[in-house]
């Protein structure tokens, strides 16, 4: 029988299981089993990875967290039982030292507690407030009602190691989805208790809003908890007067956040009131202060008096503030008040704003539900968003509004829909009955978002806080693949609804025929029965600027007269600029640089050549070969972070110098056997939701109101028909 079970349940939420697993894969100890109790496919895929190490017990998506502590808890077998939170974390060396010291104590205590450490997504390893009462404690061995004080741990399931007999005779106390309710019982309930006052856990705080909201029935069963407990302290004097200040304390700090609203607060206000009067402990004194004249006011259920009372406070408070912002605000008034006038106007349900590319033109997914919006509902008009600059670019008869002016402000506050593959500005409000589409532009391999943080490189002095309230504005969020839904919970958490239909933009790889190809090569130039390379690198962090790392003339010379190079810089990079500039229309090298839409330029070529482009997971749905050139693979991971290593787990053959590129293109490694099975294993996986429909599913999700199941389901990779090959087009 192995010391310690440490039980560790939930779904891989925003991919914290899988650290917490690979931690305890690399310091396994022989007395301590490790069950996963995974709720949902991510989480089981994530531990089976690691089997035989672990004990994986599958659970449905929805499975509850107290449903999933029990199922673990059936299937361990050690004397001490530790839950640990599958979006939580263990500090190194925490196993063996829970283990060592259970297997010090006797069987007359139930409850271990441990200290931890506090993270969110902006800070990390901050100390708790526990380390001082654990302390006090030291290890000594008391029941309860010699140190109360302990009541005011923070109320973490993960923070009690509970002895196995313990949690089979109170499990029904202990099996609850109330977390804090659970912590407080097993402190309650226990005979004796023991303090192990290290570093033992680390306890995850997510994002409030990538998280469902707490409903007013949730804060007012909050009340029903303490009641419950208290009835558990009856007979200890002390134990019940520290739980009844706990309560009291919970509930005002509750109410006065403004967690609950209108007009559940008044209910919540009163039944907590009623709960502090009831079960006020016999000769008990309130604090005195503002504290006593709050704890008064609650008992006597003084709804009203303890709202002006706290008006008076915030008013003092709001004046001071109101001088400061004021000094801040008083540049942009007469920006704001056309925009502001606006936003007081009804929403209109026939207009949409497009975007793309921080205001480039009409591009990318945008463009695709554009054009398939203009299909399905004609009766919704697109405005698109775009810079002077660019708007002489745009398609005959396109609607548009130029940033920062009057009718640019007034199309925003008034349109149904907004639609964008970046985000739109800070100063855009989210109005309630406005829906906001974020189409993103790429499935990630670099490190994104909140991601970022732990790379200055990229981020950049990136202002998280600003990012994530840009990312509470998104309704929907498109995405092409289970790796990049994955991907975005951790790196956008907020309530937005996942749209896994594909990307629109990939939808010409399924529906463009021989005509189309054929055309756009004859617009480049490429002569019929030339193979056709397109280059294209991304963006470096740490170069200011583009610096091409192919000697491009050299390359073409190797290959010869039968391969044109297709050359296009990233988009960061004003075309005119870049060293690419004396290339266009050079012959057997072209800067396709400023050509769009860059899907035309794939359906051109035969065959790719890229670093870390996301334009690889797109090309890929032509499965036409793709050469990775990866020059600078570890500076590049080490700078800007990223998901998955690409050189394990490349889309085809990977070249790490020219000389490597040259030989695989020359001969016949960009399309042999080997290549073909990389890239359907790559395709497998990036690919999923990508069949040629994903336009239509998204209008018809998002702009006509059809729900999931009346959607055209994603047809299976064997039925799905890329655009011809360019050989098979000029045969």
């Amino acid at each position: 029988m192995p010391q310690l079970s440490v039980i560790v349940h939930g779904p891989n939420t925003q991919d914290h299981l899988t650290g917490l697993l690979d931690s305890l894969v690399a310091h396994p100890l022989p007395d301590v089993e490790v069950v996963v109790a995974a709720v949902g496919d991510w989480a089981r895929e994530t531990a089976e990875r690691h089997t035989p190490q672990f004990q994986v017990v599958p659970l449905p998506d929805g499975t509850s967290g107290a449903a999933a502590r029990a199922a673990g808890a059936a299937r361990a077998t050690g004397r001490w039982l530790h839950f640990v939170r599958a979006k939580d974390a263990l500090p190194p060396g925490s196993p063996r030292a829970v283990a060592e010291r259970t297997a010090e104590l006797p069987d007359t205590v139930d409850v271990l507690l441990l200290d931890h450490l506090r993270s969110t997504w902006r800070s990390a390893a901050l100390p708790s407030a526990d380390g001082p009462l654990l302390a006090r404690a030291g290890r000594t061995e008391p029941a309860l009602a010699d140190s109360a004080y302990l009541l005011r741990l923070t109320p973490l399931l993960g923070t009690r190691v509970l002895r196995a007999d313990f949690w089979r005779a109170h499990e029904e106390h202990l099996t609850t989805d109330d977390e804090p309710r659970a912590a407080l019982a097993a402190l309650l309930l226990a005979d004796r208790v023991s303090c192990l006052p290290h570093i033992a856990y680390e306890d995850r705080r997510l994002r409030p809003a990538s998280l469902p909201p707490v409903t007013p029935e949730q804060h007012l069963a909050a009340v029903d908890r303490y009641e419950a407990l208290l009835d558990l302290a009856q007979d200890r004097p002390a134990v019940y007067t520290v739980l009844y200040e706990i309560m009291v304390r919970d509930c005002l700090r509750t109410f006065a956040r403004g967690a609950v609203p209108e007009p559940a607060a008044r209910e919540f206000f009163l039944r907590a009131g009623s709960a502090a009067a009831r079960r006020r402990p016999e000769g008990y004194r309130r604090p005195g202060g503002p504290e006593g004249v709050r704890r008064a006011l609650l008992e006597e259920g003084a709804y009203t008096r303890y709202r002006a009372f706290q008006a008076a406070n915030h008013a003092r408070r709001a004046v001071r503030s109101t001088v400061r912002a004021g000094r801040r605000q008083a540049g942009a008034l007469i920006r704001d008040h056309q925009y502001r006038t606006a936003l007081r106007r009804p929403v209109d349900p026939h207009l949409a704003v497009f975007s793309a590319y921080w205001n480039r033109g009409v591009a990318c997914n945008p463009a695709a539900i554009a054009a398939k919006l203009a299909e399905l509902a004609p009766h919704i008009h697109p405005v698109w968003v775009v810079t002077a600059r660019n708007a002489a670019l745009l398609p005959p008869g396109t609607d548009h509004v130029v940033p920062g002016t009057r009718r640019y402000w007034e199309t925003l506050a008034t349109a149904k829909y907004l639609v964008n593959n970046v985000n739109f500005p800070n100063a855009v409000v989210k109005r309630p009955d406005a829906v906001h589409v974020q189409t993103h532009h790429g499935t990630p391999l670099k490190r994104m978002g909140l991601d970022q943080m732990a790379y200055p490189a990229a981020a950049q002095g990136l202002d998280f806080d600003a990012l994530l309230a840009r990312v509470d504005k998104w309704d929907y969020s498109v995405s092409a693949n289970s790796h990049t839904t994955r991907m975005w919970e951790r790196a956008y958490p907020s309530r937005y609804v996942s749209l896994d239909h594909g990307y629109p933009r990939n939808d010409v790889y399924y529906t463009a025929g021989a005509d189309e190809v054929r055309a756009v090569r004859e617009r480049l130039g490429i002569a019929p029965g030339r193979r056709a390379v397109l280059y294209a690198p991304t963006h470096r962090d740490y170069e200011a600027g583009f610096t091409p790392r192919l000697d491009l003339a050299a390359l073409a010379d190797r290959l010869g007269e039968d391969t044109v190079l297709l050359v296009r810089a990233h988009y960061f990079y004003d075309p005119g600029l870049t060293p690419l500039a004396g290339l266009r229309r050079s012959g057997r090298v072209i800067d396709v640089s400023s050509y769009d839409p860059v899907e035309e330029l794939c359906l051109a070529a035969d065959a790719l050549v890229t670093d870390y482009s996301s334009i690889m997971f797109d090309y890929a749905n032509l499965d036409r070969p793709i050469v990775i050139h990866a020059d600078d693979w570890e500076t590049y991971r080490t700078t800007r972070g990223v998901y998955f290593d690409l050189m394990a787990e490349a889309p085809g053959p990977v070249a790490r110098t020219q000389d490597d590129l040259t030989e695989i293109l020359a001969g016949d490694a960009w399309r042999d056997e080997g290549a073909a099975k990389a890239r359907a294993a790559f395709r497998r996986r990036f690919c999923e939701f990508d069949d040629g429909r994903a336009a239509e599913r998204v209008v018809r999700r998002v702009f006509l109101g059809e729900d999931e199941a009346s959607l055209p389901p994603v047809l299976p990779p064997e039925e799905r028909t890329p655009a011809p090959a360019p050989q098979e087009v000029t045969a």
